[in-house]
C-alpha cells in the first residue's frame, strides 16, 4: 500500500529499551477533499530514510498495516494498529508516467542533411 501527501512533519528519532530500537515518525497531510493527517512510522534502520527530506515535501510512503494484541493487568484485550513506512520517495523528482523522453541532439551533419534536401535532390519513394 502507499500513501501520498506533503510532509507536515518529521520526528527525531527514539530510542527504546536496553537492545536499542529505534523509531521515527512522519506526518504526511494527504492531497484530497477532505486531507488527512496520517502518521507512518519507520523503525529501526528504516530511520535513516528520512533524513533526506524536509517539511513540505510532496513524498509517496510505501506501507504496511501492523496490528497486535495486548492484555492489561485487569486481563482486558486491547488491540493496537500502526502504519510502518519502508520506502519513501520524493516526488518533484520522481518521473511524471507519460513524460516523453529527450530527444537526441542534433549534430551539424544531422542539420546539413535536413537543409540540403532539396526538391531536386529528393527522390520520391511513393509506388504510384
Amino acid at each position: 500500500m502507499e500513501v501520498q501527501g506533503k510532509i507536515k512533519v518529521i520526528g527525531e528519532t527514539q530510542t527504546f529499551g536496553s537492545n536499542g530500537f529505534r523509531k521515527r515518525e512522519v506526518v504526511v497531510t494527504t492531497a484530497e477533499q477532505y486531507p488527512q493527517s496520517i502518521m507512518v512510522e519507520f523503525v529501526q534502520d528504516k530511520t535513516d530514510l528520512l533524513n533526506n527530506f524536509a517539511i513540505g515535501q510532496d513524498v509517496k510512503i510505501s506501507i504496511n498495516l501492523r496490528g497486535r494484541e495486548w492484555t492489561n493487568p485487569q486481563g482486558e484485550i486491547k488491540y493496537f494498529n500502526s502504519i510502518q513506512g519502508w520506502r519513501i520517495e520524493n516526488l518533484a523528482t520522481a518521473p511524471v508516467e507519460g513524460d516523453m523522453p529527450p530527444m537526441p541532439p542534433v549534430t551539424s551533419e544531422d542539420a546539413f542533411e535536413t537543409t540540403n534536401n532539396t526538391s531536386s535532390e529528393a527522390t520520391d519513394d511513393l509506388p504510384f
